[in-house]
């Protein structure tokens, strides 16, 4: 095997590949990216077993071959090397010896036949989305994905298609995220839970990609193809909650308030929240939202922030965090916040959308 290639052409996927190899590994090779050599194409491949990413790019009269190398330091390597330089690879035995002007390094190998892939199915259906559309439905619901919940199913997100519409939820528990968009080539009903891994992988990736991107859905995987990339990851097994049940009905309480104003309102009042619990007081009256918060040092702060709403008084305890992090991800000027009374959860919404909806469940103060 051997090529050469400008520096700043390999850098940018390497890079994207790297990320989803995880520093500490049970089988060594999975600290390793693969190299496929033909003729005119290098493609370099990046796995956990949960998730695989594979990109490729263009090369010119290549010795072809295939070999695997560690990818956190063949990436440090290529960022040191200087902008536009061009770089020679060469398999000698077991070794890769790498090339730029008077630099010279060798690198262990690990073969390639021993490199795991992701176990895929045969494809059940495709469809094709803006890829910009795509990473906002993503950024837009993946921040209430639970962590590290023993419902191993809330640790990812649902994907939802059918009748012209791909739906993402996410939820912890405490909070839900809903967003919908408009895909007219998703006529048959599917549900997939996709793991936290691979969405933070496509939301990653979504960033350097222009134009559609090919969704090919499987028993036990999703794949995502660009031009220069494809991303297969897992799915989860499970039932993922009725999250329709979930959503309140009924709230009677309307009250319209400004994004940015309310956003840094709760900013300030944060500050001397309790920082485990991280309570707030939110307390609706006619015209008025009233802040508070306090913690166990009798430290307190207060604000009062004016809003649309006529109506009777109703007190209500809720994270401030999830609060937080609907407001940053909404888009308009405007927030509509829905609730029924002092124990039921809360409803936000962008006025003139009604492709998102986020619901965030009250606390006992």
């Amino acid at each position: 095997m051997k090529f050469s290639i400008n520096r700043d052409a390999l850098l940018r996927p390497l890079q994207q590949v790297a990320g989803v190899v995880e520093r500490r590994q049970t089988l060594p090779i999975l600290s390793n990216v693969l190299f496929q050599v033909s003729v005119d194409q290098l493609s370099l491949s990046g796995t956990d077993l949960e998730v695989e990413l594979v990109g490729k790019v263009g090369i010119k009269d290549a010795t072809p071959g295939e070999i695997t190398v560690p990818a956190r330091k063949l990436m440090d390597i290529c960022r040191q090397l200087p902008d536009g330089a061009e770089v020679e690879f060469e398999q000698m035995e077991q070794r890769l010896v790498i090339k730029s002007g008077r630099f010279r390094s060798t690198l262990s190998t690990l073969p390639a036949q021993d490199f795991p892939s992701v176990e895929k199915t045969a494809d059940e259906m495709n469809i094709s989305v803006d890829s910009k559309a795509l990473k906002n439905l993503l950024d837009k619901t993946g921040f209430a994905m639970a962590q590290q919940d023993v419902r191993f199913f809330l640790n990812g997100m649902l994907l939802e298609t059918g009748d012209g519409v791909i739906r993402a939820v996410a939820t912890d528990g405490h909070r839900l995220a809903l967003n919908s968009l408009e895909v007219p080539g998703s006529k048959s009903s599917r549900q997939v839970i996709l793991p936290r891994k691979g969405v933070v992988e496509l939301q990653r990736l979504l960033q350097e990609v222009k134009g559609d991107v090919d969704i090919s859905i499987g028993s036990n995987h999703l794949g995502t193809t660009t031009e220069e990339f494809s991303l297969t990851t897992k799915l989860l097994d499970g039932k993922y909650p009725d999250y329709e049940r979930v959503i309140p009905k009924g709230g009677n309480r309307t009250i319209l308030a400004d994004r940015d104003e309310l956003r840094q309102a709760l900013s300030r009042t944060a500050i001397l929240s309790n920082e485990k619990f991280r309570a707030i007081r939110v307390c609706f009256s006619s015209g008025n939202i009233q802040l508070s918060a306090n913690n166990p040092e009798q430290e307190e702060a207060e604000e009062t922030v004016s809003v649309d709403y006529q109506g009777d008084t109703v007190e209500i305890g809720f994270n401030v965090s999830y609060l937080q992090d609907v407001l940053s991800v909404l888009d308009s000027d405007k927030i509509k916040i829905t609730v029924l009374d002092a124990n039921s959860s809360a409803v936000l919404e962008e006025p003139d959308n009604e492709d998102a909806i986020y619901v965030v469940m009250p606390m006992k103060l």
